[in-house]
C-alpha cells in the first residue's frame, strides 16, 4: 500500500511517515500542495494523507484536482478546524474523510486502513489463498496456522499477490506498491524479496515466477 502524506509541518509529517512505515506501508512525503499534486501524477496512490492548509496550491485545490484527475484515490483530509461546517466543507470538496488535529495516531492509521480496502475492488479485511492467510491490519501471516517472520515488505509483497487472487503482479507494480520513492528503480531489490519470501513459505511453493511478467501465486 503505498500513501502520500501532504503536510507543511515537518515535525508532523516525518512522525505521521516514520508511523505509517513502521505500519509497513510505503509512504512519500510532499512539504507543499504543487509538490502533492506532482507527485500524486507521477505515482499510483492508495490513499493522500492531505493537510487542508498548505503552502502553494491550497489542500482545497489538491482535493479538487484530485477527486478530478483521479477519483480512484482516496483523500484523508487534516486539519486543525473541527467545527461541523468545517467537516461538511471537506468532504463536498471531495475528500472520502476528515480528520482534525491533533489525532491519534491508531485512529489514522485505522482510518488509512479503511480507505485503501475502498480503493478499487473489495476485499476481505483477511486476504487467503491456500492455507495461508495475511491479516494486513494485525500485519501477521501465517501457513497452515503457523506464523510466519516476514519483514515489513516481504508482508507488503505477499499482500499484493495475495490482493491479486491469482492474477500476475510485476515487479514495477510491486516497486511501487511496497516501496517509496527513495528505492533505486534500477534495484533488484523485488527479486531479493520474493527469493526471502518464497524461502519463509516453504513448501509447496506459493508464489511462482511468469517470465518476463512477473509473480503470481
Amino acid at each position: 500500500m503505498r500513501i502520500l502524506v501532504a503536510e507543511d509541518e515537518r515535525r508532523v509529517a516525518d512522525a505521521v511517515a516514520r508511523g505509517l512505515r513502521r505500519e509497513g506501508l510505503a509512504v512519500d512525503v510532499a512539504p507543499d500542495g504543487d509538490e502533492a499534486l506532482y507527485k500524486a501524477r507521477i505515482h499510483d496512490y492508495d490513499v493522500v494523507v492531505l493537510d487542508r492548509d498548505l503552502p502553494g496550491t491550497h489542500g482545497d485545490d489538491v482535493c479538487r484536482a484530485l477527486n478530478e484527475e483521479q477519483p480512484e484515490t482516496k483523500v484523508l483530509m487534516l486539519t486543525a478546524a473541527t467545527g461541523v461546517d468545517d467537516v461538511v466543507e471537506g468532504l463536498s470538496l471531495g475528500a472520502d474523510d476528515y480528520l482534525a488535529k491533533p489525532f491519534r495516531f491508531a485512529e489514522l492509521v485505522a482510518r488509512v486502513r479503511a480507505l485503501a480496502r475502498r480503493n478499487g475492488a473489495a476485499r476481505p479485511p483477511v486476504l487467503t489463498w491456500g492455507d495461508v492467510e495475511l491479516d494486513p491490519a494485525r500485519r501477521s501471516a501465517t501457513r497452515a496456522g503457523v506464523p510466519l517472520k516476514l519483514s515489513p515488505k516481504e508482508l507488503g509483497v505477499l499482500e499484493a499477490l495475495l490482493a491479486a487472487q491469482g492474477a500476475v503482479v510485476s515487479p514495477e507494480e510491486l516497486l511501487s506498491k511496497v516501496w517509496d520513492e527513495n528505492v533505486d528503480p534500477f534495484t533488484n531489490t523485488v527479486r531479493m524479496t520474493v527469493m526471502t519470501l518464497r524461502r519463509k513459505l516453504g513448501d509447496p511453493p506459493l508464489i511462482h515466477t511468469v517470465q518476463g511478467a512477473g509473480y503470481r501465486v
